[in-house]
């Protein structure tokens, strides 16, 4: 008998762990199911390594070499192979199979299909595992459920719900439109902010190519021409404390390091430093939920990623319920899929309310996260029974309100950016052409007393 260590679901979402000792994976399987747990992962626990060495000699460590799985195995991890597919490659698979079971064809044979056509390597194995896993028996969520890096638990149950009410092509449908539409709001925003984005990046870039690089140069030259640093204009050595404070700071150009190459000064190693504790802090818990609350509060994007945020909670309730989902498991999964602390936490008390048998309206409204709008739509779905469809029409309206306000703010920054590149760069030209107007005027005022 093998020790199997697993990890399941229960009924209420809640994950458990345990070890169970079967015969096969497959029981191991099977003995999870009889005690009304989802796994989600079931794996052999390795032999100790007195047992390991002992067997190595006997006919049976010799008999299990063709075994695909073994507790002497190597699994050696390439760059690129990471086990994760992309959303878009799965939103595609999700439309296939759901065309295919849609027009009458058996599920494992859909499967078989598009494995076949598959070229993601990684989905391509995974297809081949489901099939292998629905001949042994296996539910086809039970199968996906053995795969958590690529079908997370929205997936997962949405699946089990179809299978459950018979409707698999519809809830595949439905899986189908959800990541669609998730997609391309995200491909929106993404592609909004792009141009602003690589605007900025390359005006830093010029920026400081002139402050470093550049100006220094002029330095040189005004000193010699007005005879030092008194000579100069104010503003013009007010530019010019700036570039030496950042060349000086930034990078370092020592004459024996290869001819003058440059290494980071203390400016770079601060910005890393700021950059490394940043990434610390927002990993622990206050930090986490301090940094969310202020993307939700803060200028210009705020008011975008609030909308995100309540698109997807809608979004994701909606079609779970209207999926068959029940509710407290439902309201689980949103959390864990909000992709924000702080409204994942209006989401834990709408789920303790409702566990305790009240409406989700109250906290809901309470939470401060969403507003009148968006409370009164779901009073009046729960009071009519047709709260799935108000949060989807809901989550409809903000993805039109996000699309609109993330095209507000591009033609929004895109004036900001060019008066920010006109002042910056025009400042460094005054500041270079202030010293030679002012030799001018010298060398005018010598040659008219010189008459």
């Amino acid at each position: 008998m093998a020790k199997f260590n697993y990890v399941a679901m229960d009924s209420t979402g809640k994950e458990t762990k345990g070890v169970l000792e079967m015969g096969s994976q497959t029981e191991a399987l099977n003995r999870l199911k009889e005690m009304g747990l989802l796994p989600t992962k079931v794996t052999e626990a390795a032999a100790p390594k007195s047992e390991a060495k002992g067997a190595k000699g006997s006919p049976s460590a010799a008999g299990g070499k063709g075994q695909k799985k073994g507790a002497g195995q190597i699994n050696l991890k390439i760059p690129g192979f990471g086990g994760k597919v992309k959303p878009k490659v799965l939103c595609t698979f999700t439309r296939q199979l759901a065309t295919l079971v849609e027009a009458g064809l058996p599920l494992l044979r859909g499967l078989r299909v598009l494995e076949k056509q598959e070229r993601n390597p990684i989905l391509k194995k995974i297809l081949g595992d489901l099939s292998v896993s629905i001949e042994g028996g296996s539910t086809f969520s039970e199968g996906l459920a053995q795969h958590p890096k690529v079908f997370n638990r929205l997936f997962v149950n949405m699946v089990k719900a179809g299978e459950l009410g018979g409707v698999l092509e519809v809830v595949l449908k439905r899986l189908a439109e959800f990541m669609e539409k998730a997609e391309k709001i995200k491909g929106k925003v993404v592609a909004a902010m792009f141009y602003p984005i690589s605007v900025m990046v390359v005006a830093v870039g010029i920026v400081a190519l002139l402050m470093i690089v550049v100006v220094p140069k002029f330095k040189l030259i005004f000193a010699d021409l007005l005879g030092g640093d008194a000579g100069m204009p104010e503003f013009t050595l007010f530019v010019l404390k700036i570039s030496e404070t950042l060349r000086d700071n930034t990078v370092i150009f020592p004459d024996w390091f290869f001819g003058g190459m440059p290494f980071p000064g203390q400016v770079v190693w601060g910005i890393a430093i700021s950059v490394t504790t940043f990434k610390f802090l927002i990993k622990t818990k206050k930090g986490m939920w301090y940094f969310d609350k202020f993307k939700l509060n803060m200028p210009a994007l705020g008011p975008v990623i609030s909308k995100v945020s309540i698109a997807r909670f809608t979004r994701t309730l909606g079609t779970l319920v209207q999926s068959g989902v029940p509710i407290l498991q439902a309201l689980n999964i949103v959390r864990e899929t909000a992709g924000n602390v702080v409204v994942a936490k209006a989401v834990l008390d709408i789920h303790e309310s409702v566990k305790e048998g009240e409406t989700i309206t109250a906290p809901l409204e309470k939470s401060g996260v969403f507003p009148p709008m968006v409370v009164s739509m779901v009073d009046v779905g729960e009071q009519t029974g047709a709260l799935p469809e108000m949060l989807l029409k809901i989550s409809d309206n903000y993805d039109e309100e996000v699309d609109n306000a993330v095209t507000a703010m591009t033609s929004l920054l895109e004036p900001i950016m060019i008066v920010f590149l006109a002042v910056v760069v025009g400042s460094i030209v005054i500041a270079m052409f202030l010293p030679l107007i002012k030799l001018m005027e010298t060398l005018g005022g010598d040659a008219g007393g010189g008459e």
